[in-house]
């Protein structure tokens, strides 16, 4: 009765995607729907303005001004009986202008070190957005694997449960003709009330992950393509681990945002020490002012043209450009410290990847061993069982031992696809087609 609700919500989550789907259609439609890439797609796009924004600092800034006022002056002078004018003189006039002009940097160091400080921002935007769609390739097939990993968690304990079911109705056989003990039906008894147990966090446990492959990719779907029985273990190629290290660290994106990071951090250095260097503009204006009435009643339509070279030295800023230049060194000093902490981060997850994808194809050998040989530990049990020299709960034992073997066979295969993939990702190279490659696997 406990299993109905688990059941009927699976079967609500199950609803929008009605055909089946395999990794590949996962990640398409996560490239979407993820909330996550999206906000590192738009970050991206943001990125890309910097350089644009640095430009600008060498081009001509041009501005137009336009005015209309309404004046109301009120002149008390002596000199007003001399024009024949009231004292005080009271005047009303309207006046407007318009003005255009033209700043033309000639000689600015700090904008040329902006400029190229754009260019490394640019740099930094690609590096961190390479590092997200490889990301979301990794968190699609780590979501798609658990709910695979669940999927057959279920059907494990579903198996088993039938298998301690008939181990138990034996042993009730068994006991009512007087070939076994009470304790036989005991010991079965409580193995299938400990596997209702584990069937039911199990099917709560695949419900989970189906909310979160849907949260991943706006769907979800019960016929998701299962991993193939004759699974390849390829080898990491090339099989030299130091090869790998050294292409992490010249491609993975970590690093490559790291080191764009310490170069801005020295030109933001140099840009500030720069702070007290004179600069040199061309300027040039044109405008016109005309007003219908003055101070002593007389209009005025003015124009005028100004052209010329601009230099301003700063000679006092309170000391802001000394600290600006402090500050600029933490920074750099702060660049330098996380570019080092990046490369020896991309080394060790290298070395984790590859030494999972070694490991991984030595586990997975040992487990299919493992399997055979539990298999036949559960078939011989069952035949001592018959003839009397093993117990049902030698029977029982075997019976985990099987199941669990094949769970951790399971897991193994899934891990070991995982590390082929962020083996990739460390080398700063996973894609689209390494996802095809892995999608091959499945049935």
């Amino acid at each position: 009765m406990k299993l109905k609700p688990i059941s009927f919500l699976l079967a609500m989550t199950l609803a929008p995607w009605a055909h089946g789907v395999d990794l590949l259609d996962a990640y398409h439609a996560a490239q979407g729907q993820d909330s996550v890439f999206a906000a590192a797609r738009a970050s991206h796009q943001a990125g890309q303005e910097k350089l644009t924004q640095g430009r600008a600092l060498l081009l001509p800034n041009v501005n137009l001004v336009a005015n209309s006022n309404f004046n109301d002056l009120v002149t008390n002078s002596a000199t007003n009986a001399r024009f024949g004018l009231p004292n005080p003189y009271n005047s009303r006039y309207n006046s407007h202008g318009y003005s255009v002009s033209l700043v033309q940097p000639l000689f600015r160091p700090q904008n040329w070190l902006a400029y190229s400080q754009s260019e490394l921002q640019v740099a930094i935007a690609d590096a961190q957005f390479r590092a997200a769609e490889q990301e979301l390739v990794l968190r699609v097939a780590q979501t798609y694997f658990d709910v695979l990993m669940a999927q057959d968690n279920v059907q494990l304990a579903e198996a088993q449960k039938t298998a301690i079911a008939e181990q138990l109705a034996q042993a009730k056989r068994n006991f009512e003709v007087g070939s076994a003990t009470v304790t036989d039906v005991y010991e079965a008894q409580a193995r299938h009330d400990l596997i209702n147990s584990q069937q039911i966090a199990a099917q709560s446990n695949l419900l989970i992950k189906r909310r979160a492959l849907q949260q991943l990719t706006g769907s979800t779907s019960d016929e998701l393509r299962a991993l193939n029985q004759e699974l390849k273990l390829d080898p990491p190629q090339p099989a030299v681990m130091s090869s790998w290290i050294e292409t992490a660290s010249q491609n993975n994106p970590q690093v490559t945002a790291a080191q764009a990071g310490a170069e801005l951090a020295d030109k933001e250095a140099t840009r500030n020490m720069a702070g007290h260097a004179p600069t040199a503009d061309l300027v040039a204006s044109y405008g016109q002012n005309y007003a219908n009435g003055g101070s002593f009643g007389v209009g005025s339509d003015v124009r005028s043209t100004v052209v010329g070279v601009q230099v301003t030295v700063p000679i006092f800023q309170g000391m802001a450009t000394q600290s600006r230049w402090r500050e600029a060194e933490a920074n750099r000093e702060r660049a330098r410290q996380d570019l080092e902490t990046a490369r020896r981060n991309v080394e060790l997850q290298t070395q984790q990847a590859y030494l999972g994808v070694e490991s991984g194809i030595a586990q997975v050998g040992a487990l299919q061993q493992a399997l055979k040989s539990s298999s036949s530990l559960l078939d011989a049990s069952k035949l001592g069982q018959e003839v009397g020299v093993r117990t049902n709960l030698d029977v029982l034992n075997a019976q985990q031992q099987l199941y669990a073997t094949r769970r951790d066979l399971y897991q193994a295969e899934y891990n070991f696809l995982m590390s082929r993939l962020r083996l990739k990702a460390a080398a700063g190279d996973l894609s689209e087609a390494d996802l095809a490659s892995v999608n091959q696997a499945l049935y």
